[in-house]
């Protein structure tokens, strides 16, 4: 199991998410977290379950891409 920040968009009832996904919940509500202080329409952010491979980690504040092995 994967997680994936998600956050609230204005009065949209809808969760939106991008394409991170990383391998903690808690990595994935600090993305979230931080998205939500950048953006001004954000209204509220989750961590949510996800079946997609891991690919970005979160240390110290800054989201990190994780390199592809091939």
């Amino acid at each position: 199991m994967s997680w994936k920040p998600e956050v609230k968009i204005g009065s949209d009832p809808k969760w939106c998410a991008n394409a991170l996904v990383f391998a903690t919940k808690e990595e994935a509500e600090a993305s979230a977290k931080d998205l939500m202080y950048r953006w001004m329409a954000v209204t509220d952010y989750r961590a949510a379950e996800s079946d997609h491979p891991v690919n970005y980690t979160y240390v110290d504040g800054a989201a990190t891409r994780i390199k592809e092995h091939g």
